[in-house]
């Protein structure tokens, strides 16, 4: 399921991402929970959480209804601009 889940947001999220300097990465995805860190731009960027409810999850959430949430474990306070 990992792989699928990260083919999916390579061809429809990290475009979108990278295009802004951003990035994200999958961490886990374990009892139908995927975890993700957001790289370069995204990490404490203030749209970060839009961007994960949004974007990054109702994309997956489309494709793969199995997967019950999506969890962001970046640590927003190191980003270049951290907004928590």
């Amino acid at each position: 399921m990992r792989r699928k889940i990260e083919a999916l947001l390579a061809k429809e999220v990290i475009p979108a991402l990278a295009a802004h300097g951003g990035g994200i990465e999958v961490v886990d995805y374990d009892n139908n929970k995927l975890y993700i860190k957001l790289i370069g731009g995204c990490q404490g960027c203030a749209g970060a959480r839009m961007t994960l409810k949004n974007g990054v999850e109702r994309v997956v959430k489309q494709h793969f209804p199995e997967v019950t949430e999506v969890i962001d474990v970046t640590n927003h306070a190191n980003g270049d601009k951290p907004f928590m």
